[in-house]
């Protein structure tokens, strides 16, 4: 199918309405992220630092909720403790059928604030909204206490505010799809879009062609926040139009924040300081949004269906899989775990080569019936890398064969498994499952630092901990043996910090094969 793009710039021009401050629905704390459900009738809004929050008067926000009555806007109600815990909660979208509501953040089953980062998605039940359920993009990031963003449903896709990878300064706007049931990379919108500054609380137009997004960084603003509008030139996402201040029926000198159009209503919700409290209140009005002038140049495209591969880099791995003792190449199976799988086939003489998406951290598995599996962890992140060579040697298994598990980490002093410990147990447990016969000891070490008698004990909790856990995977206890050594059985020195880390190991070794 063939379209005609047309290039163009944008000139601001009066917005030819009046702003309304929603009183029956702003209270004395800070009003943020306004949304109305596609049949007009809820409003879900995120209140600050409020008495009622399940977090009290400290709590950065939670959801609360108002209805649309023939008379107005009811007075918003608390969300409940199921969509709201002690983090920072906001509503970024609901489905058209008003059966998934899109939630920014991940939870706990604690109610405390998770460790992790994302959107989740909770679902409406006879009894009301489900407990949340945390979404995986892979390679989100955000290291900004802000996070604001929209879902988009008929784009499939979550445009959102993040100091992440790439940013030009402070946070920058991305997006991701979903696509083919899973989430793509965000994508960086581009320089013109994103500034040194900040950019925060974007959203899309119904067709997504407009993008709509509240910024410091450029020059002529009205105040600390102003709300800009650019159009979208093609289907990169990183070609916009010079974007334009939607001028002074909107933006003043207080901090505009969170514009949303909801073309359905035919109206325009976001948040402004100005004439409010101090904080933001939430203001509507019926709007007509600046002019396009366009100029007469013509493009002519080619209109596709977008797929996940449109917004994946690849890169190549290649090595070679030998045997620890010979040296010589022996084949194995190399499978790379991240969102998917990727898996491939080493030749006889070890040789093996293929395309994964770059961008991702990866759990590696090698394995051949003969050998003890191998784990390793790869952590990339660059649309640059075009190859990669990753050699691996397998141990046969013979008694005394003893072998790192150099990703199984615990939180400092702790016996808690850090997250990414899980996938090389794992292995550990696919290849004692594959190998009925092969009973190990676990050791646990530390370096010589603090007290002796306290890393001893330290070391052999952390090795029970490990045996807890292939246990219940389904190993027999009656095979695992597990001892703490604490710091007695050094590798290397303990003279710098990395050889420190060198001496903080746990391993397991063959006793019977």
């Amino acid at each position: 199918m063939k379209n005609w793009l047309i290039l163009f710039t944008l000139i601001s021009t009066q917005v030819f309405s009046q702003t309304k401050p929603l009183q029956q629905v702003n209270t004395p704390r800070d009003e943020q992220a306004p949304f109305i459900s596609p049949d007009g009738k809820m409003l879900f809004l995120t209140v600050a630092n409020h008495p009622d929050n399940v977090g009290g008067t400290k709590d950065p926000g939670d959801i609360w909720i108002a209805l649309r009555t023939p008379d107005g806007w009811t007075a918003p109600v608390h969300g409940g403790t199921v969509l709201n815990n002690r983090g920072y909660n906001a509503v970024a979208g609901l489905s058209r059928s008003g059966n998934e509501l899109f939630l920014l953040n991940h939870y706990t089953t604690t109610g405390e604030p998770a460790t992790t980062q994302g959107i989740a998605v909770s679902m409406r039940s006879s009894t009301g909204w489900t407990h949340p359920k945390n979404l995986t993009i892979p390679y989100f990031r955000n290291k900004s206490d802000h996070f604001s963003g929209q879902w988009h449903e008929d784009l499939q896709a979550f445009v959102f505010a993040a100091e992440s990878y790439n940013t030009l300064g402070a946070e920058d706007l991305y997006i991701t799809f979903y696509l083919e049931g899973r989430w793509s990379e965000p994508i960086h919108l581009g320089n013109l879009v994103n500034t040194e500054f900040q950019e925060m609380s974007p959203s899309l137009s119904r067709d997504g062609r407009q993008l709509f997004f509240a910024s410091n960084g450029r020059r002529g603003g009205s105040g600390s926040f102003d709300i800009y509008m650019s159009e979208r030139l093609d289907d990169t996402w990183k070609n916009w139009s010079i974007p334009v201040n939607m001028g002074p029926s909107i933006n003043t000198d207080g901090r505009e924040l969170y514009f949303r159009k909801f073309d359905d209503a035919q109206i325009a919700l976001y948040t402004s300081t100005s004439n409010s409290d101090g904080y933001g209140d939430i203001r509507i009005f019926q709007e007509n949004l600046p002019e396009v002038q366009r100029v007469d140049t013509l493009l002519k495209i080619t209109e596709r269906k977008r797929t996940y591969q449109d917004t994946v880099k690849l890169v190549r791995i290649f090595g070679k899989v030998t045997d620890a003792k010979a040296g010589n190449g022996i084949p194995a199976r190399i499978t790379f775990r991240s969102d998917a799988s990727y898996e491939v086939t080493a030749s006889a003489s070890g040789s093996y080569s293929l395309q994964i998406p770059s961008t991702r951290i990866y759990s590696i598995e090698v394995d051949n019936k003969g050998y003890i599996n191998l784990a390793e962890r790869l952590d990339i992140h660059t649309f640059e890398l075009a190859a990669l060579e990753m050699n691996f040697k397998l141990q046969a298994i013979a008694v005394g064969a003893t072998v790192n598990l150099k990703s199984v980490l615990f939180a400092q002093g702790t016996t808690e498994l850090l997250d990414e410990s899980y996938p090389e147990l794992n292995v550990v447990v696919d290849f004692l499952n594959a190998n009925p016969r092969v009973e190990i000891e676990l050791e646990g070490h530390t370096d010589n630092r603090g007290d002796r008698v306290k890393n001893v004990l330290l070391s052999q909790q952390r090795v029970d901990r490990i045996k807890s856990y292939l246990v219940s995977k389904g190993v027999s206890a009656k095979r695992i043996r597990g001892k703490g050594y604490g710091g007695s059985r050094p590798v290397a020195s303990n003279d710098t910090e990395e050889a420190r880390k060198l001496n903080r190991r746990v391993e397991f070794r063959i006793l019977k094969n």
